[in-house]
């Protein structure tokens, strides 16, 4: 992917819900609070059932202040209201945690399509399209993941805040010591965490081989078991996968040794810390069994913590990737349609004029100082061997893609970015492989012709040679499958056309667009649309057959030049 942006902690926080997030921070916060205060109340309690006078720690002394006795019913209601309280916070926190969650994931998974359906052509036509559905599936679902962990992680290490506060507030110097070895067990994982990005690239770059496997093998059914070479793609897809599971399992490794060294380490620190606090600072026992609870509670956060940390290490090679590509997708987005735009009618003609096309690596442009005109009402095929320039010269025709130099003029205008995408309104394409979509015979026509009702529907079948679909059992209900595949090519092709007819454009483009027809109905087809001539202006891809027969002009192009023009008797 050209144009490599490397994304900032900006990029990421200007995909959050900030004021989701600031509630979820306080909810976190406060849930904190109610925690850290309940495990305090442990000490006048303790101070209660052991009969003490003695001090009975910062709460003792509050209750003593204001007149409340130290009585255990009242602490242990007050203990039990907070327990409810706590509860109640940590059911909002989730809610609110998930919305925040699946919030970043939706809103990058819809800004990412939408970056990429309005992209330039020429962007996307240089695109491996498998990788930017394996980022739109497979990369954001562990973005998904690791915003879970990086959400679960902030609201560990806000509890642990809450819990180092009391932990302080109970015995500044044991807390003071703790608190600085916890922190220096954190900071021993940065390699870890630098090794879980790099495993995390490393799984990124194993899936969308895999996608990639997957999408070109299925679309190649035909082939492969023409070929039967059914066992080397087994092979490879198999080989794919065990580099995929070799980079999860040296994560999922290097999070139990982790999770494995952190519990060693910290149940090492406690007991240092409960032995200073004993043998070295003689704290009471009211004091060091709630330090006791409150550090076995920090134990199992602080390896939350680390954990999210290094998961959110794993998974953020998969947002820095769906930001590179948001990068590069925006900032080739096609311009918006500026409101009251006429839209160009081509009543005259169509032309091309000193257009040069050149891609990225290779010597010899695609196209070279090309003219070309098409009079309104006139048939034109273009013909020329693979690779001569065809099919970028009608990109440029239909407004698909603009010339590195030269330009587009529609009778006598010449086209801007914003009036070639407005010029698109009028141009209808067909392709050599024609596209259905997933459902309806009429759901795939009304694309072309919202609200059009079914006797308009039906004629455009049959001027398209498609008169079969009204004798389908269902007929214009007829489900066509996924792509179309319950269908023959012939039908497909012959239902793509009649879609193309009733959007009624001034410039239709047919690129081999009766390859799969018989000569009867390719014949069909060739009356209908010399029947249309009057109406639009058709430019042909293709040299054989019944509908460059019917050209007024055939031209001819090598090496993306135009090499000159036969016009038909």
């Amino acid at each position: 992917m050209s144009g490599r942006h490397v994304p900032s902690v900006r990029d990421f926080f200007a995909l959050i819900d900030r004021r989701k997030t600031a509630l979820l921070a306080v909810l976190s916060a406060a849930s904190a609070v109610a925690e850290g205060i309940g495990l305090l109340l442990l000490v006048p309690m303790l101070a209660v059932l052991g009969n003490s006078s003695g001090p009975s720690g910062m709460l003792g002394s509050v209750f003593e202040r204001i007149g409340l006795p130290r009585s255990l019913p009242l602490l242990l209601g007050l203990f039990v209201g907070l327990v409810i309280v706590r509860g109640v916070l940590n059911l909002f926190r989730l809610v609110t945690a998930q919305a925040v969650e699946t919030g970043l994931v939706d809103r990058l998974r819809n800004r990412a399509w939408r970056a990429l359906l309005h992209c330039e052509w020429r962007m996307l036509a240089n695109m491996r399209q498998s990788d930017n559905a394996s980022l739109l599936i497979t990369s954001l679902e562990r973005v998904a993941g690791g915003a879970h962990f990086l959400v679960s992680g902030a609201i560990s290490a806000i509890t642990l805040c809450g819990i180092a506060m009391a932990a302080l507030l109970l015995s500044p110097l044991t807390s003071a010591v703790a608190i600085v070895g916890g922190g220096l067990v954190v900071l021993a994982y940065r390699r870890l965490r630098h090794r879980a990005a790099m495993l995390g690239e490393a799984l990124n770059t194993a899936s969308a081989r895999v996608y990639a496997e997957v999408a070109e093998g299925l679309a190649a059914l035909r082939v492969i078991k023409s070929f039967g070479i059914e066992e080397g793609f087994e092979t490879r897809l198999r080989d794919n996968f065990i580099v995929q599971r070799r980079a999860e399992r040296a994560y999922v490794r290097d999070v139990g040794v982790a999770q494995l060294l952190l519990q060693g380490c910290g149940a090492l620190l406690l007991a240092i810390v409960v032995w200073g606090a004993i043998e070295v600072w003689h704290a009471p026992v009211a004091t060091v069994l709630p330090m006791v609870a409150l550090f076995a509670r920090a134990l199992p956060l602080l390896g939350q913590t680390q954990e999210a940390w290094q998961n959110w290490a794993h998974a953020r090679p998969a947002l820095d990737e769906t930001l590179q590509l948001l990068a590069v997708t925006e900032a080739a987005r096609e311009p918006d349609l500026p409101v009251g735009t006429a839209v160009p009618q081509a009543r005259q003609s169509i032309k091309v004029e000193r257009a040069t096309v050149a891609h990225p690596g290779r010597t010899q442009p695609a196209l070279d100082n090309v003219d070309l005109e098409l009079r309104f009402g006139t048939i034109t095929a273009i013909v020329g061997p693979s690779g001569a320039g065809k099919s970028t010269l009608a990109d440029i025709l239909g407004g698909l893609i603009a010339p590195d130099s030269g330009a587009l003029v529609i009778d006598g205008v010449t086209l801007d970015n914003a009036m070639r995408r407005a010029w698109r309104q009028q141009v209808t394409y067909v392709q050599q492989e024609p596209l259905l979509f997933t459902g309806t015979i009429r759901e795939n026509l009304a694309l072309a012709a919202p609200g059009a009702n079914d006797d308009t529907l039906l004629e455009a079948l049959r001027r398209a040679s498609a008169g079969f679909v009204e004798h389908l059992p269902d007929g214009l209900g007829t489900t066509v499958g996924e792509g179309g595949r319950q269908l023959s090519g012939g039908e497909r092709q012959r239902i793509a056309l009649a879609r193309a007819l009733l959007r009624r454009p001034r410039l239709l483009i047919l690129d081999e667009a009766a390859s799969a027809l018989d000569s009867e109905n390719e014949a069909a087809i060739a009356g209908a649309i010399l029947r249309m001539r009057e109406e639009m202006t058709i430019f042909i891809i293709g040299h054989r057959g019944a509908l460059a027969d019917i050209a007024d002009r055939t031209v001819r192009i090598e090496a993306g030049r135009i090499e000159g023009g036969r016009v038909q008797e």
